[in-house]
């Protein structure tokens, strides 16, 4: 089984990822890594700030990776906010059959009351070298744009509204093995 973890900057993919890996021994990839593999390397042109470019340079290779894990009945979690809204299009039946979604978003109202434990959080799994650009307007504005891409392509959302220590435990315990 392949575990896609998807959804808005801050909203815990990585912190969900961690704890399926330490729950489960599924082993997970971030698209991050990758992201900055490429940059680093010289193997593209694009910079950390081209998001939409990203998701459409980052998104064949990804989605052929899990299409090998699948082959190879292997399971793995890739983490990452670079998955197009219509990621279902990249395959088959078979391989869907065989795909688990989660998209992370937080409602306005959580990020208005909660602002504080998100940016002190921030750095719980992943050490964020510069965060200034993460206001509580930017975090509306992306959450919003993950809710409406996802929403519109009937992707299943878990919205974090009031708990998210108990949002984060339904979603580790309630995904099939």
């Amino acid at each position: 089984m392949v575990i896609i973890i998807t959804g808005a900057s801050h909203t815990g993919k990585t912190v969900l990822s961690q704890r399926m890996l330490e729950k489960y021994k599924y082993p997970y990839i971030s698209i991050d890594h990758l992201k900055m593999g490429l940059i680093r390397s010289g193997n593209t042109e694009l910079t950390p700030m081209d998001d939409d470019r990203l998701t459409e340079y980052l998104w064949p290779i990804v989605s052929e990776m899990i299409k090998t894990a699948i082959e190879n009945k292997q399971n793995m979690i890739i983490e990452g906010c670079y998955v197009p809204y219509d990621w279902e299009k990249s395959f088959s039946s078979d391989y869907l059959d065989d795909i688990r979604f989660i998209c992370l978003a937080m409602t306005d109202d959580y990020i208005e009351n909660n602002f504080k434990d998100i940016t002190d959080h921030a750095s719980d799994i992943e050490n964020r070298l510069d965060d200034t650009d993460c206001t509580v307007e930017w975090l509306k504005e992306e959450n919003r744009s993950f809710i409406k891409g996802f929403g519109d392509n009937g992707g299943g959302i878990t919205l974090i509204k009031d708990d998210y220590e108990k949002t984060i435990m339904s979603i580790l315990n309630s995904v099939p093995v």
